[in-house]
């Protein structure tokens, strides 16, 4: 009697629904197996779980959820569920207050199931709590669907959009996440395409698309093409990483087409040292630094490539843009005759971005948060050692980044019954 009063609070079980009894079938201590039987009070009338019409019984059928573990042993609860007969909606099954609809755990099992999550892989879950791998897959599917379900799509005013790696090769998906609520991704789309950021758009409605104010990308003419579309009022800001990552790409390949040359003659200066021009300054120890002097005042052709992108990397933070725009057209002058094809490739993209670069220079908006967000992404998918379905993926994005609110809405009555 007093186990099935227990049990009675811990599930939240409120009337006509009440726990028959609880039996411990002890195999051995690891295959012990509790049974929670719980009945519906059929004295009590049914009602459609769609519209809340009292309807006639249909039938029962015998319904099985796995609950957290009573000490070492695992636990069944078991229901005769009853199904009415609805004039509008025909047959249905009515709800159970323990578990969702359409999930084989209760509630209390699922918010389990997902605080691991946030802490091991499907695997790891899989294996402690004696799941298989799609089950696991399943809880996660279904807390992110009641997450996106429940989120409120405030109006964002400043968006990071990025894409990240799903696969090697090119094989990306685009992430729009809210710069004004760090770690908050508010949408995960297939591919890199204008359609993959059109459906932002869509999904937020021309009204809230409107009211955006800065979008923070990079120089993707897919991203760029989608936002003038849907969002033609929104300043495009051109962020300061991506155009370190593309100015330290040209350094490095002026670094390897000298290395080669210089090589040839005997010349080895340049040997194991990418990474010293690739390397911020400020995060130079000052013994690495003073070794680097010979190296960066040398007349190396790339000691020049690297001082374009130096100068170019101190041409952040202006307040006024007139000022921003007279230094930049110096340091454009400056890279267009350097005569290292490499950064006057980089240049000239600078060029045809020129309103965005500008925007970026002068505005305090930087898309950091979003290459932070990608960082954490490639580390979801390191922990589960890659995802080879791309919805998957998505899923786990969302699960992890999304801040959004993952609990069964029926979890609140359990807290409070127990």
């Amino acid at each position: 009697m007093q186990d099935t009063k227990l049990y009675q609070r811990l599930l939240g079980i409120h009337a006509p629904w009440q726990v028959d009894g609880v039996d411990l079938d002890v195999k051995s201590v690891r295959d012990g197996t509790v049974t929670v039987a719980v009945s519906y009070d059929r004295s009590v009338p049914l009602q459609c779980p769609e519209c809340g019409t009292d309807c006639p019984g249909y039938d029962t059928r015998e319904r099985r959820w796995r609950h957290l573990d009573t000490m070492q042993f695992r636990t069944i609860l078991v229901a005769q569920v009853p199904r009415v007969r609805c004039p509008t909606h025909e047959v249905r099954q009515i709800e159970v207050p323990w578990a969702e609809e359409g999930s084989r755990f209760t509630a209390l099992f699922e918010m389990l199931v997902i605080d691991w999550l946030h802490e091991a892989s499907f695997a790891a879950v899989a294996r402690r709590l004696s799941m298989s791998w799609d089950q696991v897959a399943g809880v996660q599917d279904r807390a992110v669907a009641r997450g996106l379900a429940r989120r409120d799509l405030t109006q964002p005013k400043t968006i990071g959009v990025d894409e990240t790696s799903f696969k090697k090769g090119h094989d990306y998906v685009t992430v729009v996440n809210d710069l004004e609520a760090p770690g908050h991704v508010l949408h995960v789309a297939e591919g890199r395409r204008q359609g993959a950021l059109d459906g932002f758009f869509e999904l937020i409605g021309e009204d809230s698309a409107h009211q955006i104010e800065q979008v923070a990308m990079d120089m993707w003419p897919a991203y760029i093409k989608s936002t003038g579309r849907h969002a033609p009022q929104a300043q495009i800001v051109f962020d300061k990483f991506h155009i370190a990552k593309h100015l330290g790409d040209a350094v490095d390949k002026v670094r390897r087409s000298e290395h080669k040359a210089l090589t040839a003659q005997g010349d080895h200066r340049l040997k194991k040292t990418k990474y010293l021009w690739l390397r911020n300054p400020k995060n130079m120890s000052v013994s690495r630094w003073r070794d680097f002097a010979d190296l960066r005042k040398s007349e190396l052709k790339v000691a020049r490539a690297w001082a374009i992108k130096q100068m170019a990397m101190s041409l952040w933070g202006y307040i006024k843009r007139g000022w921003a725009e007279r230094m930049w057209r110096r340091w454009y002058q400056w890279a267009i005759r350097s005569r290292l094809e490499p950064i006057k490739r980089i240049a000239r993209m600078i060029k045809a971005h020129w309103e965005g670069v500008m925007n970026a220079v002068t505005s305090p908006v930087t898309n950091a948060r979003a290459e932070g967000i990608n960082r954490k992404i490639q580390w979801i998918k390191r922990k589960a050692c890659g995802y080879r379905n791309r919805e998957r993926f998505r899923m786990a994005i969302y699960f992890h980044l999304g801040g959004l609110h993952l609990y069964p809405e029926k979890l609140a009555n359990a807290h409070t019954e127990s």
